[in-house]
C-alpha cells in the first residue's frame, strides 16, 4: 500500500505503465466537478467517480475487500475518509467466494489499522492490501482507478 498526496503522484508513475496515464488524466481535469459514473480511460484502466455519504466502520467492514486482477488508486477529492486496512496474508476468515466478474474477495477479519485521506490525498492498494473505504461522516467525493495487472 502507498499513501501520499497528488502533489507527489509523479513519483509513482514508474511502478506500473498505467499509473502514469491515471495521474496524467487527473492533472488534466477539474476533479471537484467530475461527474459521477464509470469511465474507461484506456485499455486496462477504468475510473469510478463516486460522491456519497460516509459509512460507519461496521458497515464498511461488511465489505472488507481485496482484488486479484486490479490495483486500486483511490483518491479523496473532497471530504474526510477513513480507510481500514490489513495485509491479505493475515486475513484468515473469508466472507464468501472470490467473484471473478467483479474482481473482489471479502474477509470478516478485523483490520490492523485505519488511516485518513482528505482533499487530494490518495492510496494505492495492491492485491495484498485488504481495505474497507468510505468510513466517515458527511459527504465524500472520491475517484477510484482500477488498474489491470
Amino acid at each position: 500500500m502507498i499513501i501520499d498526496t497528488l502533489k507527489n503522484a509523479d513519483k509513482y508513475s514508474g511502478l506500473h505503465p498505467l499509473f502514469a496515464k491515471a495521474f496524467d488524466y487527473i492533472n488534466q481535469k477539474d476533479l471537484v466537478n467530475l461527474e459521477e459514473g464509470k469511465f474507461e480511460i484506456a485499455e486496462g484502466l477504468k475510473l469510478i467517480v463516486s460522491n456519497g455519504n460516509g459509512k460507519t466502520k461496521e458497515t464498511s467492514l461488511e465489505k472488507f475487500e481485496c482484488h486479484d486482477a486490479n490495483i486500486d488508486i483511490q483518491i479523496c477529492v473532497n471530504g474526510l475518509e477513513t480507510i481500514a486496512w490489513k495485509p491479505r496474508e493475515k486475513c484468515v476468515i473469508p466472507n464468501g467466494e472470490y467473484n471473478p466478474e467483479k474482481d473482489v474477495r471479502f474477509f470478516k477479519d478485523e483490520p490492523d489499522m485505519s488511516f485518513q485521506l482528505t482533499n487530494n490525498q490518495f492510496a494505492i492498494f495492491y492485491p495484498e492490501d485488504v481495505h474497507a473505504p468510505m468510513i466517515g461522516n458527511g459527504e465524500i467525493k472520491k475517484l477510484i482507478f482500477k488498474v489491470k495487472i
